[in-house]
């Protein structure tokens, strides 16, 4: 990511002035990045469902700049919602609540939560005070394909279907946000992310993990079974076996000589940085295949497995 310079005031008030007006505007947030719209403007909604070819049934996370405007759009803020926000915003975890009537259903899926967040970019957040107005952004790609991590993966995957893509460099945790529900009795992980399932227990007490039915409206984003994906074919493998043809190896064990490969970081944070990045730059070179090697079973990987095996799905 880089510094916020004055600079970039100018094009921060082009941008939200973009928004006011119903337009859309790539960003970048700490995790990927978004394309943004006034939450509250059901137009600009739809614009983005359009622009993604996002199904009617996957809802939309809403950035904002603070508690304060969060609470404006839930009729409900219990206990564990203030203490996850004090602890861990701004930063990557989506808080989901029973929504306030004026959030548009077309944002939600029509469910009657909404899913929050504080972004930790300076960027995001000056776009969203100087717009004045929440953001809905989900990640500024097409629906199921990988998520954008620079602005040029933004512009090399939306072209003009976008009315101005604000520069931030490259995000720095590199997968989308976690996703917990506070609608209803307990607090329930809907999507595994950075913020780790640990961390939340530390602060509230113990959660449950659930999935989406398939056929059903998704309580959260990125449940859909095939998602995050590259247009190359992306395998899953163990002990350095590859699939015939040419292709690149994301390693982190087992290395093999004779294979075009990538050594990963052992770190999940540092490798959940740099992940869509490297799949990116593979995906660009239209080959047989991507292979990554399986991550550990380790909590600590949670999140990066769920998406590389989402990725993986056909």
């Amino acid at each position: 990511m880089k510094d916020f310079a004055s600079s970039d005031a100018s094009e921060v008030k082009r941008a939200a002035a973009l928004i006011r007006s119903g337009e859309l505007v790539a960003f970048p947030t700490e995790t990927v990045y978004g394309l943004g719209a006034n939450a509250l403007d059901i137009l600009a909604v739809e614009k983005i469902y359009a622009v993604k070819g996002r199904p009617a049934g996957s809802p939309l996370i809403v950035h904002v700049d603070s508690i304060e405007m969060a609470r404006t759009l839930v009729r409900d803020w219990p206990e564990n919602a203030e203490k996850l926000a004090r602890k861990f915003w701004p930063g990557p975890l989506t808080l989901v609540l029973p929504k306030e009537p004026h959030v548009p259903d077309r944002l939600t899926a029509g469910l009657d939560t909404v899913g929050i967040r504080v972004p930790s970019n300076a960027i995001a957040l000056a776009l969203i005070r100087e717009a004045g107005v929440p953001i809905a952004a989900p990640s500024a790609n097409r629906f199921t394909e990988l998520s954008p991590t620079t602005a040029q993966h933004v512009r090399e995957t939306l072209g003009d279907r976008v009315a101005m893509v604000l520069d931030g460099g490259h995000t720095t945790v590199g997968i989308e946000s976690t996703v917990l529900s506070l609608a209803g009795t307990g607090a329930i992980l809907l999507r595994p992310g950075m913020v780790s399932q640990a961390d939340i227990e530390a602060v509230i007490g113990p959660i449950r993990v659930s999935r989406s039915a398939e056929t059903a409206a998704h309580p959260a984003p990125g449940m859909h079974p095939r998602h995050y994906s590259p247009r190359t074919p992306l395998v899953l493998v163990d002990d350095g076996i590859l699939p015939a043809g040419k292709g690149i190896y994301l390693w982190l064990r087992h290395q093999v000589d004779s294979a075009r490969s990538v050594k990963m970081p052992d770190d999940p944070r540092a490798y959940a940085s740099i992940l869509y990045e490297k799949l990116h730059e593979a995906d660009a070179e239209h080959l047989d295949w991507i292979a990554v090697e399986t991550p550990p079973q380790d909590a600590s990987w949670t999140a990066i497995r769920d998406r590389l095996e989402r990725a993986a799905a056909r």
